[in-house]
């Protein structure tokens, strides 16, 4: 039987990190970039990083070993996972949770409620706890898969402005939390004045993800508002980092 935990727990998860003020560090997991074996290494850097959540899932999903991968990461480790899916073919009984994402930066009605009609019935018959995620791209600096293939415009990287009134219109539609990302090999993490103008005036859980490959930028992002800072391009190059940048994040927890 697949290990399934009570409904909403991760949910409850995210928002006590906002409630309490605290930061949580997770590492996005890309099925095509690792092999079934390479799992186990994952999940041994993670669980002595302190890692919080892994994040699986990716833009095309090419290959075809999505359940395998995270049953031999959850043979290795208690840490949660979580689906951060590119389609609606991204599903596994054997995480613990989805994201069930909607586009919310962008006018593809595909991935605003076209992929949710056809993909609802399998996501309901998962039994997976179901995040409802308001996601919004960021321009990064560079084109991105996740542009390319959602055919949507990003946010511009200075307009605030847009971002809060994105952000502000998830919340009010009752998403359960919102997910700023500027995409996998991103030129430029998220500016801290957008995650702050967005956190100013939303409560619900904040996401940040993309661009991110120093430690230094995750304490900052976090401390800008941001209540999860997820990696993974900058981990697949040096797996060092996960160490390192977890150790940042969760020194805003010091003292809280």
């Amino acid at each position: 039987m697949p290990h399934c935990m009570n409904p909403g727990i991760i949910h409850k998860s995210l928002t006590n990190l906002r409630l309490q003020q605290k930061k949580a560090f997770a590492v996005l997991v890309d099925p095509d970039k690792v092999t079934i074996p390479h799992m186990a290494t994952i999940a041994a850097l993670c669980n002595d990083a302190l890692v919080d959540y892994v994040f699986v899932g990716g833009s095309l999903m090419v290959s075809q070993h999505l359940d395998q991968c995270i049953k031999a990461f959850k043979s290795n480790s208690d840490i949660p996972v979580i689906l951060f899916p590119g389609s609606p073919s991204q599903i596994s009984r054997y995480a613990d949770a989805l994201f069930y994402l909607t586009l919310i930066s962008g006018r593809n009605p595909e991935l605003l409620i076209g992929a949710h009609v056809v993909s609802a019935p399998m996501v309901k018959a998962s039994g997976l706890e179901i995040i409802s995620t308001g996601y919004m791209l960021i321009d990064g600096g560079t084109a991105t898969t996740v542009s390319y293939m959602s055919h949507s415009t990003p946010i511009p990287h200075d307009k605030d402005d847009i971002a809060l009134c994105t952000a502000l219109a998830g919340e009010m539609q009752g998403k359960h939390v919102l997910y700023m990302d500027a995409g996998s090999g991103a030129k430029q993490a998220i500016s801290e004045s957008m995650i702050r103008c967005v956190t100013s005036q939303t409560s619900i859980p904040l996401i940040v993800g993309g661009g991110i490959t120093e430690p230094e930028k995750a304490y900052l992002n976090c401390k800008a508002g941001a209540d999860v800072i997820v990696v993974g391009n900058a981990i697949e190059k040096d797996s060092s980092l996960i160490k390192e940048i977890s150790s940042a994040v969760h020194q805003n927890n010091v003292n809280v």
